[in-house]
């Protein structure tokens, strides 16, 4: 099993010159990114689906063990909320298969809206979509930001269909720590004043141990200043440190 840690997104010209160096021009941020973190998730695609140029330019600039991560788009989750998505998923899942084929792709993040609340037999239908299941799928996530969701009856249909709850902590709302797929599990650390050394060294154990058992993807807040990815940097400096003592 694996860890991977990075931001919720990279384009970031203020991040000079605490995290890309002074001299870095913007089409190079990626390229750097990928030297000092080891995923990033996309929310481009909670927007628009990126061209195949696109993807193939991302894929390029990154090394051979990078993940992309992807947030569902708008349209799934926010428009039609989870309703008669079929084609929408499917173009979804199209889109992003050159970075499956490269062996680069990450979680599926699916983030419902805070007013979304809990449907068990909506999302029990939109988990049976066939192109959430065929052979080499994308792992899946689901962020649900009303706390109606959080339940066992919830959990339970995630587990069915090794679907992981998104543990997200933010300033408003913190996720139950509870990881309801057997392959994987997904970390949103969202808190606006970044995290001290104490916290990043007890997650760097925290998550080192959960890793052990299944892949662990971490994604620290995306803000115009870099504490975020300076944050993701110090917490994969742990992580290794702590490798090294082993």
């Amino acid at each position: 099993m694996r860890l991977y840690a990075g931001t919720s997104g990279w384009a970031y010209p203020t991040w000079k010159p605490e995290f890309y160096p002074a001299g870095t021009p913007a089409k190079k941020f990626l390229q750097f990114y990928g030297t000092q973190l080891t995923s990033v998730e996309v929310n481009y695609t909670f927007r628009a689906l990126p061209t195949a140029k696109m993807l193939e330019d991302w894929l390029a600039a990154t090394p051979p063990d990078f993940r992309f991560s992807f947030k569902a788009p708008q349209r799934i989750t926010h428009l039609k909320r989870l309703r008669g998505c079929d084609e929408l998923v499917s173009q979804f899942v199209a889109t992003l298969e050159p970075v499956r084929q490269a062996g680069k792709l990450g979680l599926l993040l699916f983030q419902l809206p805070p007013n979304f609340k809990a449907d068990a037999e909506l999302l029990s239908a939109f988990l049976f979509l066939s192109k959430l299941h065929e052979e080499g799928a994308a792992p899946i996530a689901f962020e649900f930001r009303h706390e109606s969701w959080f339940s066992e009856n919830i959990y339970t249909i995630l587990r069915e269909h090794n679907a992981a709850l998104c543990i997200a902590e933010s300033d408003d709302l913190l996720t139950p720590d509870v990881h309801t797929a057997a392959t994987h599990t997904s970390y949103r650390l969202r808190r606006s004043q970044g995290y001290s050394v104490t916290e990043l060294d007890a997650f760097a154990q925290r998550f080192s141990a959960l890793a052990e058992q299944r892949d662990v993807y971490i994604y620290f807040k995306h803000e115009d200043e870099p504490t975020g990815a300076l944050n993701a940097v110090q917490f994969l400096a742990r992580i290794q440190a702590q490798a090294a003592k082993q």
